[in-house]
């Protein structure tokens, strides 16, 4: 079809180099720069914003987040390395020192989230002067299996929401920062690029708030009657049923050969 594809996920579990790991499993021939996921974007906004090379990011998520900043050469603690502290034993005059290097917060999603990760997140951003508090997304559930929903990263970013008091920096989809640098590395202008996805509230959103045209595939994460509900007030330029419409049409248009 002659057009540029980017593919953008707000799952942050994995870097971009784990990612194009998984495209390649599939057979697809797909660059890394061509790859924005949720990890990616947060590394990235840090480096935009001259993040102190002499700081470090207390991590709440996973390998995704920090392999992401390993490659922008940003200090980390936290994640992975917290899955099995505790805080306690709980008496009088205990407390959690954290550490007054940290300048940042990533909050992302977490299999293994728990009371410690919480406890030392908020302490660093609620006591460390101009730590700031990052949200990869806000998803509030997560399609880890076929059968359930789960509780996503809006889950966590939602309780540390509260223990901090104050809303996060969202980089994911649908805020802006992903996009910008989208458009910035293609060279596109937002009028040129459609966005596609299942999900109303961050692909299609993400779409909307960057002024582009926008695709809904129904094969996903979002039902027909969904979308079609009175109460639903985010509406999709076009949408189909799954993708293989968009190959059909392709054809119809003569975009590709019959």
């Amino acid at each position: 079809m002659g057009k540029k594809l980017y593919f953008v996920t707000n799952n942050s579990t994995k870097s971009r180099a784990g990612y194009l790991k998984k495209f390649t499993q599939l057979g697809l021939n797909v660059q890394p720069e061509e790859i924005y996921s949720s990890s990616y974007a947060a590394a990235a906004y840090l480096k935009s914003i001259n993040f102190p090379q002499d700081k470090k990011v207390y991590i709440v998520g996973q390998e995704g987040i920090q392999e992401e900043l390993d490659l922008q050469g940003i200090q980390h603690i936290g994640g992975l390395a917290d899955a099995d502290k505790v805080v306690g034993p709980l008496r009088a005059g205990y407390k959690v020192e954290q550490d007054p290097d940290v300048g940042a917060v990533v909050v992302g999603y977490d299999r293994y989230i728990n009371y410690y990760k919480m406890h030392y997140a908020t302490l660093c951003a609620r006591e460390n002067p101009g730590c700031l508090f990052i949200a990869t997304n806000c998803d509030a559930v997560a399609h880890i299996t076929d059968v359930q929903e789960f509780p996503g990263a809006g889950a966590m970013v939602g309780a540390l929401k509260g223990s901090i008091a104050r809303e996060p920096i969202l980089v994911g989809k649908p805020s802006e920062f992903m996009l910008g640098d989208i458009a910035k590395s293609s060279r596109l202008k937002r009028h040129e690029i459609c966005m596609i996805g299942d999900r109303l509230d961050t692909d299609i959103l993400f779409g909307k708030n960057g002024g582009l045209s926008t695709l809904l595939v129904l094969s996903g994460v979002t039902r027909k009657e969904q979308l079609l509900n009175p109460t639903n007030s985010i509406h999709p330029d076009m949408y189909v049923d799954s993708l293989a419409d968009v190959a059909r049409l392709a054809k119809l248009a003569g975009l590709v050969p019959a």
